[in-house]
């Protein structure tokens, strides 16, 4: 499995010095509270550390110029506990250059009646100190994230769960390498793209590399490599083998595992976690690697066909943000358009990624009508139900657009015996003919990444991270 680093969040809290040292202990006493209690909450996928309560320019900027060039540290949470004021945190705040989240809460989610004094009044200033704070933000144009409600209610902490995983996966685009085996598929336009630009932009590395490079490494898998790869395959997965001569599939599956220990050994070599195939480019093999992708995307590579860098890149960031859950490359591929029935079937020649699978994986060879070479191994399986994303990449030229819906994903509910690949229903919310049309006005394309753990505001969230237009068909 593709490892990412055990990040942590710094908590930063607001105050001055106006109120004393008293008060100022007290700040720091309910801020520990805050993060422990957040962090034994178990709703975080990350832990948060307390940094220190911020009464001046020179703490505020210090900690965040300290934020920016410790690599453990995804994020900057900072609350108002007090009223802070906001001239100090410009300096700080526009040198950060890790994702920032404005808690806006309270230390208590009540007003103690009997008790309440002007001295609680001074302490207790969150709710006019998040505004001051607030305002300079947006005054920074800041793509910060607010989350506002009490620290304790589950809602609240899994808005903040949610943006730490944005934050990672921010975080980690910049380090995200693309593999090219052959070039893009040829006359297909949407596959293209800027990729100056999206290094700049995104921070993705994109390196084109000739089918022989494969080919020889491949010819450094030995017969024991693969024997120990397909031992695992069997224990894991149903081998079918069909009308297949039984030593005509195992050559073929085995074929498959020779690929994918070749790429994966190629991958670690060079650092790549993302990477991209086009059955026009298959010069010195013997398959389109298809069980080999699947099985690359189960350790968290992304992935996307004919050449299409753009969605491979966009594929890991969000295996990256879900944790390698229920996410990983699709297309759409043909459309039930009845009356009361629309839906769209979602699949690809063999690559559809098995951390979508709700039923066990089967291995199956069938010949693939297309790329001119002998028959493929694939995972063969249905796909998941319930609320999903489905999100694509376009260049524009003058600017990337992430465009994407929510959707909801079924599982097909029929069998089809006759198509050898797996499969995935799903219509958007918004409704098939509005959701269709508005993707197509907006230039989105027919590969896409699919998510039933990733949410509409995750994306929001992303895009605002990286300037990006987000177009959200609602």
């Amino acid at each position: 499995m593709l490892a990412v680093p055990e990040y942590k969040f710094w908590f930063i809290v607001g105050s001055q010095a106006l109120y004393g040292e008293d008060d100022l202990k007290a700040v720091e006493k309910d801020a520990r509270q805050i993060v422990a209690s957040l962090n034994d909450s178990k709703q975080l996928p990350y832990p948060v550390e307390f940094k220190e309560v911020a009464i001046d320019a020179e703490t505020i900027t210090s900690a965040m110029k300290e934020a920016n060039f410790n690599d453990e540290v995804a994020g900057v949470i900072t609350w108002m506990h007090t009223f802070s004021p906001a001239k100090n945190w410009i300096r700080g705040t526009k040198l950060l250059q890790k994702p920032l989240l404005h808690l806006a809460t309270q230390f208590r989610n009540d007003i103690p009646w009997s008790t309440i004094d002007m001295d609680y009044m001074n302490l207790n200033q969150s709710a006019h100190g998040d505004r001051e704070y607030g305002f300079i933000n947006a005054r920074l144009r800041k793509h910060n994230k607010v989350v506002y409600g009490f620290w304790g209610d589950e809602e609240v902490q899994h808005e903040i769960a949610d943006w730490m995983d944005v934050a990672v996966g921010y975080n980690e685009s910049f380090k995200i390498k693309v593999a090219r085996f052959g070039d893009n598929m040829r006359n297909v336009a949407v596959t293209e793209g800027d990729k100056i630009e999206a290094q700049i932009q995104f921070g993705w590395t994109v390196d084109y590399f000739g089918i022989g490079d494969l080919v020889a490494e491949m010819k450094q898998v030995s017969e024991a490599d693969i024997d120990k790869e397909y031992a695992d395959l069997a224990s894991r997965y149903d081998l079918v083998v069909g009308d297949n001569d039984p030593e005509f599939f195992k050559e073929h599956v085995r074929y498959q595992l020779q690929e994918k220990i070749a790429m994966e050994r190629f991958f670690e070599r060079g650092g790549y976690s993302a990477f991209t195939t086009n059955f026009e480019d298959l010069w010195g093999i013997k398959q389109l690697p298809g069980l080999a992708v699947q099985l690359l995307n189960r350790e968290g590579y992304g992935f996307a066909g004919e050449g299409d860098w753009k969605t491979a890149a966009l594929d890991r960031l969000l295996k990256i943000v879900s944790h390698n859950q229920a996410t990983g490359f699709m297309e759409d591929y043909t459309l039930d358009l009845r009356k009361g029935h629309e839906q769209i079937l979602g699949s690809h020649m063999l690559e559809v990624d098995p951390t979508l699978a709700s039923t066990k994986p089967r291995v199956e060879v069938h010949p693939l009508g297309i790329g001119d070479r002998e028959d493929p191994a694939r995972l063969v399986f249905d796909g998941v139900n319930g609320d999903a994303i489905d999100v694509t990449m376009s260049d524009f030229g003058d600017e990337y657009r992430l465009i994407g819906y929510p959707v909801t994903a079924m599982k097909p509910d029929q069998p089809a015996p006759h198509l050898p690949v797996a499969r995935q229903l799903w219509v958007p919310k918004a409704g098939l003919k509005h959701g269709a049309t508005e993707w197509i006005e907006n230039g989105g394309g027919h590969h896409t990444v699919f998510s039933t753990k990733i949410t509409n505001q995750q994306l929001a969230d992303l895009a605002k991270l990286f300037e990006l237009k987000f177009v959200d068909i609602q």
